[in-house]
């Protein structure tokens, strides 16, 4: 590994529905550093659609799969500027 370069940080999100997962997602992404990259690991059938979708939203960089699993496991790069959610809604701009 470069020095530049960041260890990936991994989130297993289990068979958590959307909204769960969004919000556990949310949390972590606040605790790191821009550029750093997150592995979601879940079962949730919707999660290719609600993961790129959220990161439109918010302004994190989805990366698509980064393990086809199973259980598929996703990557996000977290944003230096984020758009807040909403707390009970973090599909929704605050």
């Amino acid at each position: 590994m470069e020095a530049h370069e960041r260890p990936v940080e991994r989130i297993d999100g289990g068979d958590l529905s959307c909204a769960r997962l969004l919000i556990l997602l949310r949390a972590r992404v606040a605790e790191l550093d821009a550029g750093s990259v997150v592995h979601l690991s879940t079962t949730d059938p919707v999660a290719p659609i609600d993961l790129p979708a959220w990161c439109r939203i918010t302004g994190h960089t989805y990366l698509g799969v980064a393990d086809a699993g199973p259980p598929p496991v996703y990557a996000v790069r977290v944003s230096g500027s984020p758009v807040a959610t909403r707390p009970d809604r973090p599909w929704h701009p605050a």
